[in-house]
């Protein structure tokens, strides 16, 4: 792929220096970049055009999952792209299967005219279909079409159409590579539309005259609440900061922009405000397989004193955050640590230095995780841009995105 090499090394030098952020924006632009793949690709001489195709995407995407890791989205979206190619190739394949059905069908004139020889066999139309996904053999004739008088009939013709048949297997392909094209298409506009079926359904659980409790920033618990607001429900929103990065500073001001009733509390302060909370809305960097989530960090803390004071724990994402792995398969990295310099600048740490040693080991250190892990235990709902979702159902949604054996994204061996 010589056209579309230069935008994977772009993007995947973006990745690695965690210059795209969010997962909202990895996801499309990961979306787009599979799209290119998959239109610059050449689809060759071999069979199998799917297998084919579903391994220059699997090419593309280690790349890409080794560039950043800990960013589950990349993972989600090039998975999803596998599952739409068999999707769109089993459907090309059952189109294949009921022409040749109607081909068959059409012949009865033919057949009532010559009634001396035998019909066309169950086990025939089943050759005829697995040919449709192969090149024809000579061994595949000799075993699967036994000589009759109504196959001679049908290979007397065979001559004449050796030029449409390529020209069948030439269409078929592109219609192939158009199909995933388009669906591609339609992934991307899901993602940017996810906020929109998300938000219509916060008119049902946002309440009048309720308290909600949020930690940092999500764009998709920004967009819920401001649904709400827009459809006059009178709320008030207590906001944890969200240290060290203090998130929740920039989320607060833009509710109380839309006219919101706005309380920035500490993380520590938590606990001690749950008591007069009604709902906990939070997003997630990453939906589990479990139905555990991904978090920015302090969240299990607030989920915790959910749980301990009653309080519903309800997490919004997008359909392309939920992750078709487990939290304890060795591909799924929990967490990730950021720069001390967010906790303590420079110049604060080098005076815990100790340069009296060789190495000048430090006496202080500093740990900065980025995620936290919330089991599904703690977690009330699920609010997707497919609807609201407990849970223990979270593994048959996943499943309706995900093939099972493209889990592991790694190309063929021989490939």
């Amino acid at each position: 792929m010589p056209d579309v090499q230069p935008l994977v090394s772009d993007f995947v030098l973006k990745l690695k220096r965690r210059k795209v952020e969010g997962s909202h924006a990895v996801a499309r632009q990961t979306a787009e970049l599979l799209r290119s793949v998959v239109s610059q690709h050449r689809m060759g001489s071999s069979a199998n055009q799917a297998a084919a195709l579903a391994d220059a995407v699997r090419a593309v995407g280690e790349q890409l999952i080794a560039a950043n890791p800990i960013e589950l989205a990349v993972g989600n979206i090039v998975r999803r792209v596998l599952h739409i190619i068999k999707e769109e190739d089993i459907s090309s394949t059952a189109v294949g299967i009921e022409g040749l059905s109607v081909t068959v069908d059409s012949d009865d004139e033919y057949d009532s005219e010559h009634d001396d020889g035998p019909a066309l066999s169950a086990a025939v139309l089943a050759a005829h279909a697995r040919n449709a996904l192969r090149a024809p053999s000579l061994q595949t004739l000799l075993e699967d079409i036994p000589v009759t008088p109504a196959i001679s009939r049908t290979a007397s013709s065979t001559g004449d159409s050796d030029g449409k048949s390529k020209s069948g297997d030439k269409s078929s392909t592109r219609k192939l590579k158009h199909d995933v094209i388009t669906a591609i298409g339609d992934l991307i506009d899901e993602i940017d539309s996810c906020y929109e079926p998300i938000s219509e359904q916060a008119v049902e659980l946002i309440h009048q005259n309720e308290v909600i409790l949020t930690l940092g920033r999500s764009r998709t618990v920004k967009e819920f609440l401001y649904a709400a607001k827009e459809k006059k429900r009178s709320f008030r929103v207590f906001v944890a900061e969200g240290a060290p990065r203090y998130q929740g500073h920039v989320l607060a001001k833009e509710l109380v922009e839309k006219g919101v009733q706005t309380t920035v509390i500490t993380d520590s302060a938590v606990f001690a405000m749950i008591s007069r909370v009604n709902m906990v809305i939070v997003g997630a960097h990453a939906i589990m397989a479990n139905g555990g989530v991904i978090a920015p960090v302090g969240m299990n803390m607030v989920a915790l004193a959910a749980q301990r004071h009653a309080v519903p724990f309800v997490v919004v994402a997008g359909s392309h955050k939920l992750c078709p792995l487990y939290p304890h398969n060795p591909e799924v990295l929990l967490n990730e640590l950021k720069s001390p310099s967010d906790l303590l600048d420079f110049g604060e740490f080098s005076d815990c230095m100790n340069f009296s040693t060789q190495d000048g080991s430090p006496l202080l250190n500093v740990v900065n995780p980025t995620f936290d892990y919330v089991p599904p235990k703690l977690v009330s709902l699920f609010v997707t841009d497919t609807g609201g979702h407990s849970p223990s159902y979270m593994y048959r949604l996943i499943a309706e995105y995900y093939s099972a054996d493209d889990l592991v994204v790694r190309r063929k061996s021989g490939s």
